[in-house]
Parts: C-alpha cells; structure tokens; sequence
C-alpha cells in the first residue's frame, strides 16, 4: 500500500508575513503611543492570504494584561480583512460597519464564516500568545466589522494576508492596527473606499447615516484626529512599479 506524507504548504507570500517577534515588537510600540483610546494592552494576529493564522502576539507582560475575548477578536478581523480585500482594493474592517448595518449594501454579512470555536480555543492557555499559541497554522474564521482589521500588501503590491488588533476602543484598535503596519512595511495599500483611496477609517456618519455607505463611530475626537492625520504621519507606501 502506498503512504503519502501530507505536508501543509503555507500560503502565497507567507514569507513576508512578520514572525512573532517582529510582530510583537511592532505592536508594544505602537500601543505606547497616544492612540486616542484607554490605552490598554493589546492583541494581534496575522494571518496568510489562505486565511491561515501566522501569528499571535500581545502586548502586555502576560496574557491576562490584555482583555482574554480580543484573543479571538484580533484573529477574526484579520480574517475579514483578508477575506474581503482584493490585489486592487483594500477594505479595512472599519470600512465595513455601515455596510453591513441593515438597509445596507452588506447587511448579513456579519453572520456569514463564523469563527470555529474548535481551532480557536484549543490547546492550553499558557501558549496563548505565544510562538506555540494554538490558533497558529489553523483557519480560525469569523468576521468584525469595527476598527482594527487591515490588508497587508507587500513592496511589490502583493496581497500577502491581513492583520487585526484588538484590546481597545474600536477606533483605538484601528489606529494602532495602521501604525503596526506601518512599521511592518506591509502598507502598499493600492486602492480603498476613504476619501483618499485607501482603507483608512471613514468618519462621516451624521445621525446614523454615513454619506459615503462605509463609515464608521466616532470614539473619541482625538482618535479621529490621530487617524485623519495619517497621510501626514504614517501614510500608505507606493508600489514599485
């Protein structure tokens, strides 16, 4: 009888996917800095473009210094990102929260690919955040539809995968999610639904209505300022061409 060893391929450009310590690095720094939230600690996950989890980090000194749900959180907003960006066009999680409310163009969507709670609370504990975090090298699934879920898109504009964060207020969560990728380089952001044609979040809701269809709540003025900043202080990479 012939046996075939079966060996998990990882997904397409999984090699310029951060590794955990890069990834951790970036986040303690980004949550150090004013982000116009609580401040609180911090989860992220990266994912591969197969939907693959690549990476679970937290910022904190231990697992319990972050809110334990946003575990899963992050790990669901990096999914979305991915599941629901293109090679052209970027849609960050915060761009999906009017649209999926109901009258709008995505309503349900919420309720589709749910998490596995199988693969996403597997494992010890202890491995959370860790190297050896259980989520790691599974599909964890699921979809959110407030801040903190981005695309991530190599020099060359590839697609690679997606990054979300979770631990803070939703707007907080996108802004720290935009200053990891910042410093990842893995911001060759080509197209998007804000106002200058990327995927940062939208402000522009006005009794419950958002203008464009893609908007998001306002936390605090001081997170939408700190966001409506970033073409100034960490703005999208160009491609090379």
């Amino acid at each position: 009888m012939l046996i075939l060893a079966v060996t998990y391929l990882p997904g397409a450009f999984a090699s310029d996917l951060p590794l955990h310590a890069e990834l951790k690095e970036a986040l303690r720094i980004a949550v150090k800095e004013n982000n116009g939230g609580f401040g609180f600690h911090m989860w992220a996950t990266v994912v591969d473009r197969d939907g693959v989890v690549r990476a679970v980090v937290f910022s904190g000194r231990d697992r319990g210094d972050q809110w334990p749900g946003s575990r899963v959180i992050s790990a669901q907003k990096a999914n979305t990102a991915n599941a629901f960006s293109l090679p052209e066009f970027a849609l960050s999680t915060a761009n999906l929260f009017s649209a999926v409310q109901p009258g709008g163009s995505l309503f349900g969507l919420q309720e589709s690919n749910p998490v596995s709670p199988e693969e996403a609370y597997e494992g010890s504990s202890e491995k959370y955040g860790t190297e050896k975090d259980p989520m790691v090298g599974h599909k964890i699934g699921g979809v959110n539809v407030f801040g903190g879920g981005l695309a991530l898109y190599n020099r060359e504009g590839k697609l690679v995968g997606a990054l979300g964060v979770s631990g803070d207020s939703s707007c907080a969560d996108h802004n720290i999610a935009w200053k990891v990728r910042h410093r990842l380089e893995l911001d060759y952001v080509p197209a998007g639904v804000s106002p200058l044609k990327d995927d940062n979040i939208v402000y522009d809701i006005t009794n419950g209505i958002s203008a464009s269809g893609w908007g998001h709540p306002q936390c605090s003025p001081e997170a939408a300022r700190i966001a409506q900043e970033f073409p100034k202080t960490h703005p999208v990479r160009k491609r090379k061409e």
